[in-house]
C-alpha cells in the first residue's frame, strides 16, 4: 500500500485529503508544516504551500530535506485554478505537480494516481 504523507495546516482541509486518500485505498500521515516529519519512508508528499514572499518556498525545501527523493504535490489557495500541473510554479518550487484550492476530489486523485499510481 502507498504511503503518502500530508503536510496541511488547516484541520479541516488535512480530514478531506485524508478522508479522500484513505477511502481510495492509500496510507496517510499527518505532519505540520513547522516540524517535518523525519520518515523517509513515504512514496508522496503533499504540502499546502503559503507563499508570502519567500516562506512557501522555504517550506517546500524543508519538506523536501526531511523526505529526499520523495515526490510531492504542492497545494495552495494562492495557486490560480487551471494552472499548468508540471508549469513554471511547479519548476520553480521544485515539485511535481501543483494544485489549486478549493480541492477537487477528481483532480487530488488524478494527480497522486498519475505519480505513484493506484494503491496495491
Amino acid at each position: 500500500m502507498q504511503h503518502i504523507v500530508i503536510y496541511e495546516e488547516d484541520y479541516l482541509t488535512r480530514t478531506l485529503l485524508r478522508e479522500w486518500l484513505s477511502e481510495a485505498g492509500y496510507r496517510i500521515r499527518g505532519a505540520t508544516p513547522f516540524d517535518p516529519a523525519r520518515d523517509t519512508s513515504a512514496d508522496l508528499v503533499i504540502a499546502s504551500v503559503y507563499m508570502p514572499k519567500n516562506a512557501g518556498a522555504q517550506s517546500i525545501r524543508d519538506i523536501q530535506a526531511a523526505h529526499p527523493g520523495t515526490p510531492l504535490i504542492a497545494i495552495s489557495g494562492q495557486f490560480r485554478s487551471g494552472l499548468s500541473a508540471g508549469g513554471a510554479t511547479a519548476q520553480s518550487l521544485g515539485v511535481q505537480q501543483v494544485i489549486a484550492k478549493p480541492l477537487i476530489h477528481r483532480d487530488l486523485l488524478e494527480a497522486v494516481r498519475g505519480i505513484i499510481g493506484a494503491p496495491q
